[in-house]
């Protein structure tokens, strides 16, 4: 994996500056990194669940990589955002793995101990991924937005099919 060297004096802005498209949550996502029935009893095995919608079986080491970059994460702090939805991403932008932003989205029917703080299961993850700093940060804000609407979290509960999810994706970015 490839680190990335930053420049100490670069603010927060300048990170994020329009320099180039800002991507959107609709366009990271595809109906091949959707999971409507998540098996995984714990944590970890959401999580590897999670990674095989990313990551192909054959790329084991880059599998193991991005597992190992989200549990640190997880265990650093708990990536639950708001009432039954976490958003399992890496501490750092994963530069060398993914050449553009990949979210893949899971849900679990009856939820599962992500550590969220108010102690409820957490029903819907959505994996984000992104090559840089400033994709990663601008997706997640995003992504959040949508997630913190009531609106859209009944609507993804209600979604059947992954082409549902990401109909609700694209008509609540616009």
């Amino acid at each position: 994996m490839k680190t990335v060297k930053t420049n100490p004096d670069q603010t927060a802005t300048q990170l994020l500056s329009p320099a180039a498209a800002a991507p959107t949550v609709s366009g990271a996502i595809t109906a091949d990194r959707i999971q409507m029935n998540l098996q995984g009893r714990d944590r970890d095995a959401v999580l590897r669940e999670l990674v095989a919608l990313v990551i192909p079986p054959q790329e084991e080491r880059m599998s193991e990589t991005l597992f190992q970059a989200l549990k640190a994460r997880e265990d650093l702090c708990s990536t639950c955002v708001t009432e039954g939805v976490a958003i399992p991403h890496a501490r750092n932008a994963l530069v060398g793995m993914v050449n553009k932003p990949v979210l893949a989205y899971g849900r679990h029917q009856g939820g599962v101990n992500f550590g969220a703080l108010d102690g409820k299961p957490v029903r819907h993850f959505f994996l984000l991924c992104a090559p840089n700093v400033r994709e990663h940060l601008l997706l997640l804000a995003k992504l959040a937005r949508l997630l913190n609407q009531p609106a859209f979290r009944r609507k993804l509960d209600a979604a059947t099919l992954p082409q549902q999810v990401i109909d609700l994706i694209r008509t609540s970015e616009q």
